[in-house]
C-alpha cells in the first residue's frame, strides 16, 4: 500500500450547501463628554482652518472649488471620519488617513485629509452646531461619536499629502506618484491641464484603482505644493519607485558538452497551452537549452527600442530555472527530459545606463498585454523577481503591489492570474554574527506584499564546500535552515499578509576568516548565462533564484491539472509546504511545543516552509487531499446598506469507519486551505470599514468534537457579524489548531494544521467558509455589493502509517470508479 500516487478528489457541489443569514447591527451608545466646552472648540477650530485653506489657492493658476482641512484625533483615539464625508455628491471626500505621534504626544494620532468644496461647508458646521445643541433619541449629543474623536482641526498643507516614510522631494524636481481621487476622464483631463500648465512632467501611463487613479511624474517640493492648491482631486503623494539591479559575473561551473546532450534528451510540449511568462531583464533564447522552450514571438518588450534581448543576464538565469527548475539535476540525469510548459519574455527593465523612474504598475500591466495578446489561448504563470529595494512600504499596498491584486483578481480583462514573484533580498555587506538577524529584520520588498500573489523566499539545503580555495571556510547557514539571502515580514504591522508565502532553494555564504563571502559556487544554484559565446552556464542565488523555482513548481502542478483555477494552484502550493527541522531550531522558542504566536512568527520569516511537489501533485492511500472549486456572493441590499449573503456548509466525505476503529494514540493530522483573490481598493484612506483595502474577505471554520450542527452554524453566524476572527474560535475550537483564527486570517490565504485523535478527526467533517466585511459592501456607490467572489478550498487528512487506507474509503462515498495509481 505504501508509495502509491492517486490523483487529488475533486468534490462536487454534492458535498456543499449554500445558506443565507441576515446580520444584526449593533450601534455602539456615544461616548458623552465636555460637551459645551469642547463642542464650542471644535466649530472655532472650523472656522479658522476654512479661512486659513482659503488663502491657499494658487494665485494665478487653475483654481479648485473648496478647501482642504486636516482633522486630528484626539491622543489615543480613533477619529470617526467616516461620518465626515457625503458621498451622495461626492463633494466632501477623506482623500487619505494617517496615523502618526507627535514628539510631545505619547501615543499616536489619526489625521485625516479631507476635501470640501464651497458649497458643502453648511453640511460639516451643521454637524459641529447639531452637537452643541441636539440630541438622539437616546439623550446622547448628536453627532457625538465624531465630533468626541476630533481634536483638531487645521488648513491641510503639504504634509498633509505626503504618506510616505520616504523624505519629500526638495527644490530639485524628483519622480513622485501622484494618488488622485477621480471618477471621470473629464476630472483626469482637468488635472492633466493643471499639471502642465505647472510644469510638471506626468510620464506616460496610469494605474487605475476604484476611486483611485496613480500617476508619476517629476516635480519639486513647491510644484507639489502649489498642485494641491490648485486641484481639488489630490489624495496623496509618494516617492515614486527605483528597481533593484541584478549584477552577477560568476565563473562558468559546467561544459558545453553538457549542455549539447541534455538537449539531446529533452522532449518539450510545443502544443502546450502552459506557460511561465518571465518579466524582467529579457532573456536570450539563443541558448541552447533556452530555444526550445521559448519562440521568438514569445520574446518582447515594454519599450520596442530597447530590444527584447536580455542586457544584463537575470532574465536569461530566471529562464533556466523557470524552464528545468532544477538544471543541474536534469544535466546529471542522463534519461530524458519531459517538459510539458513553454516560456515567455516580456522586457520591462530598460538596458543598463538607462533607468529612468517609472510607474511599475503601468509597465507591469502592459506588459501582461503584451503576453496575452501574442498567445491569448495560454494559461500563464507570471514570474516577477524585480522589486524596490526602498524598505518603504513594509506591508502597505502600493501602486505596484496594488495593480499586481487588481490584475490577478481580473477586475480589468476578468481573467484571474497566478503571479509568483521574488521577496526581495537582505543585502550583503554584514558579519556572520548578524545572521539570522539581519534577514529577520529585512523587510519583503514592494510589490511582493501583494495579498493575491505567491511571494517566495529563500532557504537552503547547500551545505558543502570542496574547493580548495575555500577549505577552510563553512556554510554560514544551516542545512535546511533561511537562505542568508531571504527577507521576512516580522516587522510589519499584524493586520498585513503573512509573507512569504513558501520558501525555495535560494543558495547559501561561505564563512571565512570571520567575514562572509558574497559568492562561492558550491553554495548557488546552476542557471543558463545569457552570453552564449562566452560560457552556458553561470551560478545563481538569492530570492529571485527561488522564485524562478517556484514558478517551474506552478507549472508542473497546472499541467497535471490543466482545468484548475490560479487560486487553486497557490493553494496547492501552500498546502504541501512544510518547514525543515533546522527551521524550527532556529527560529521556535521551544520547536517540541510551540505557541501560536511562535508560530505565527516563524510564518512571517519562512511562509509555511518548503512545497513537497509529490504531495503537490499526488494523493496518496494514508495522506489524501480534497478539492473544492466554488463562487458565493458574500453580500446582498439591506434596509441600511448592504449585509451578508452566503456562506458554504461542507459535509464532506470522512472514512469515519476507518478512523473510529484507529488506536487513539495513532498519529492523524487534517490541513486545510482557502485562497481566493481579493479586488484592492489601495490608497491611504484607513483600513477599516469601507475603507478596507480588500473588496471581501473569506474564512474557514470547522466543527469541533462534540458540537452539534446547529451550534457550530450558531458560532459562524456570530463570526461573521462581529467580524472578528477571535469568535470564531470560541470555546475550545481553536485548541487543534496549528495557528488559530487569529493568527491565519491575514491576506488572501489562509492555511492551518489541525491535529488530535483519530476519533477527534472522524466527528470533525463539517465545515464552513464565510465571508466577512470589505469594501464591496462598505462602499455603496461603487455598485461592487452583489459581486460574487470565487474561491478554492482544501482539505487533507493523513497520518504516518503506511498501513491505513484513508484514499479509498472516500473515492467509494464519492461513488467515483477505482482510482489507478499515477506513475511516473
Amino acid at each position: 500500500m505504501a508509495g502509491e500516487r492517486y490523483p487529488h478528489i475533486q468534490l462536487n457541489e454534492n458535498f456543499r450547501t449554500s445558506l443565507t443569514y441576515t446580520k444584526r447591527v449593533i450601534i455602539p451608545a456615544p461616548t458623552q463628554e465636555r460637551r459645551v466646552q469642547h463642542g464650542q472648540k471644535i466649530r472655532r477650530k472650523f472656522d479658522e482652518a476654512w479661512a486659513n485653506a482659503g488663502k491657499q489657492t494658487a494665485v494665478g493658476q487653475v483654481t479648485r472649488d473648496g478647501v482642504y482641512l486636516e482633522f486630528v484625533s484626539e491622543p489615543g483615539t480613533e477619529l470617526v471620519y467616516q461620518s465626515l464625508e457625503d458621498m451622495a455628491s461626492k463633494k466632501i471626500r477623506v482623500v487619505n488617513v494617517r496615523k502618526k505621534q507627535e514628539s510631545d504626544d505619547t501615543v499616536e494620532r489619526t489625521y485625516a485629509t479631507v476635501y470640501v468644496s464651497n458649497d458643502k461647508r453648511r453640511v460639516l458646521s451643521n454637524k459641529l452646531d447639531a452637537y452643541l445643541v441636539s440630541n438622539t433619541s437616546s439623550g446622547a449629543p448628536k453627532n457625538g461619536p465624531l465630533v468626541n474623536s476630533i481634536g483638531d482641526i487645521k488648513a491641510a498643507l503639504l504634509d498633509s499629502f505626503w504618506t510616505d516614510s520616504a523624505p519629500m522631494p526638495s527644490d530639485e524636481p524628483e519622480f513622485v506618484e501622484i494618488w488622485i481621487n477621480l471618477d471621470s476622464d473629464e476630472a483626469q483631463e482637468n488635472f492633466e491641464a493643471i499639471c502642465r500648465e505647472l510644469g510638471i512632467e506626468l510620464l506616460q501611463g496610469q494605474v487605475t484603482f476604484p476611486e483611485r487613479r496613480v500617476f508619476v511624474g517629476k516635480a519639486s517640493r513647491n510644484q507639489l505644493e502649489v498642485l494641491y492648491q490648485s486641484s481639488a482631486f489630490v489624495a496623496e503623494y509618494r516617492l515614486a519607485k527605483e528597481t533593484a539591479a541584478f549584477w552577477l559575473q560568476l565563473e562558468p561551473s559546467e561544459q558545453v558538452e553538457w549542455a549539447q546532450n541534455l538537449r539531446d534528451r529533452m522532449k518539450v510540449d510545443e502544443a502546450s497551452k502552459i506557460s511561465i511568462c518571465i518579466l524582467d531583464t529579457g532573456v536570450n533564447n539563443g541558448h541552447p537549452l533556452i530555444e526550445p522552450l521559448l519562440s521568438n514571438e514569445d520574446c518582447q518588450a515594454y519599450d520596442s527600442d530597447w530590444g527584447s534581448h536580455d542586457h544584463d543576464g537575470h532574465g536569461t538565469l530566471m529562464a533556466g530555472l523557470a524552464g528545468f527548475g532544477d538544471l543541474k539535476a536534469a544535466l546529471e540525469a542522463g534519461s530524458e527530459i519531459q517538459i510539458s510548459h513553454l516560456l515567455e519574455s516580456v522586457k520591462i527593465l530598460p538596458p543598463r545606463g538607462s533607468n529612468p523612474k517609472r510607474l511599475y504598475g503601468h509597465v507591469t500591466s502592459q506588459a501582461i498585454s503584451l503576453a496575452t495578446i501574442q498567445a491569448e489561448d495560454r494559461k500563464r504563470i507570471f514570474c516577477l523577481a524585480v522589486t524596490a529595494t526602498d524598505d518603504r512600504d513594509r506591508g502597505r499596498p502600493s501602486s505596484w503591489s496594488g495593480f499586481i491584486d487588481q490584475s490577478a483578481f481580473g477586475a480589468d480583462d476578468g481573467l484571474e492570474k497566478l503571479f509568483v514573484i521574488s521577496a526581495g533580498n537582505t543585502p550583503l555587506g554584514y558579519t556572520p554574527d548578524k545572521y539570522p538577524t539581519e534577514q529577520v529584520l529585512e523587510s519583503i520588498q514592494d510589490p511582493a506584499q501583494a495579498w493575491n500573489a505567491l511571494t517566495v523566499g529563500a532557504y537552503t539545503d547547500l551545505v558543502v564546500i570542496k574547493h580548495e580555495d575555500y577549505r577552510n571556510h563553512t556554510p554560514l547557514a544551516p542545512q535546511g535552515g533561511l537562505s542568508p539571502h531571504s527577507s521576512c515580514s516580522t516587522e510589519w504591522e499584524k493586520i498585513w499578509p503573512i509573507k512569504p508565502d513558501i520558501v525555495f532553494e535560494g543558495g547559501n555564504l561561505a564563512v571565512g576568516n570571520g567575514e562572509v563571502v558574497d559568492y562561492c559556487d558550491e553554495l548557488c544554484l546552476l542557471s543558463t548565462h545569457h552570453r552564449i559565446s562566452e560560457r552556458l552556464f553561470e551560478g545563481f542565488s538569492m530570492t529571485s533564484a527561488a522564485c524562478a523555482k517556484a514558478t517551474w513548481f506552478a507549472a508542473q502542478i497546472q499541467s497535471r491539472y490543466p482545468e484548475l483555477w490560479p487560486e487553486t494552484i497557490r493553494a496547492i502550493i501552500v498546502h504541501s509546504a512544510e518547514w525543515t527541522s533546522a527551521l524550527k531550531q532556529q527560529f521556535l522558542r521551544n520547536p517540541e511545543a510551540p505557541s501560536k504566536g511562535d508560530i505565527a512568527y516563524l510564518a512571517r520569516i519562512c511562509g509555511w516552509g518548503i512545497p513537497n511537489l509529490n504531495k503537490a501533485l499526488h494523493s496518496a492511500s494514508n495522506s489524501l487531499t480534497l478539492i473544492s472549486e466554488a463562487t458565493l456572493q458574500p453580500y446582498q441590499p439591506g434596509s441600511t446598506g448592504y449585509k451578508t449573503k452566503d456562506w458554504h456548509l461542507y459535509s464532506l466525505p470522512w472514512p469515519k469507519e476507518t478512523l473510529l476503529n484507529l488506536p487513539p494514540e495513532t498519529e492523524v493530522s487534517m490541513r486545510v486551505t482557502l485562497s481566493y483573490f481579493i479586488e484592492p481598493g489601495p490608497g491611504e484612506v484607513g483600513w477599516r470599514d469601507r475603507y478596507k483595502y480588500p473588496s471581501h474577505g473569506l474564512r474557514f471554520g470547522i466543527k469541533k468534537p462534540g458540537e452539534s450542527e446547529t451550534n457550530f452554524k450558531r458560532r459562524i453566524s456570530e463570526a461573521t457579524e462581529s467580524d472578528s476572527d477571535i469568535e470564531v474560535d470560541r470555546g475550545g475550537a481553536g485548541d487543534y489548531w496549528t495557528l488559530g483564527s487569529t493568527y491565519r486570517h491575514k491576506g488572501s490565504i489562509h492555511s492551518d494544521i489541525w491535529k488530535g485523535t483519530p476519533q477527534d478527526l472522524a466527528n470533525s467533517n463539517i465545515l464552513a467558509v464565510y465571508p466577512i466585511k470589505g469594501w464591496w459592501a462598505q462602499r455603496q456607490w461603487l455598485q461592487k455589493g452583489e459581486s460574487r467572489c470565487r474561491y478554492s478550498f482544501l482539505v487533507s487528512i493523513s497520518t504516518p502509517n503506511e498501513e491505513i487506507d484513508l484514499y479509498i474509503p472516500i473515492t467509494n462515498q464519492i461513488g467515483v470508479p477505482t482510482p489507478v495509481e499515477i506513475t511516473i
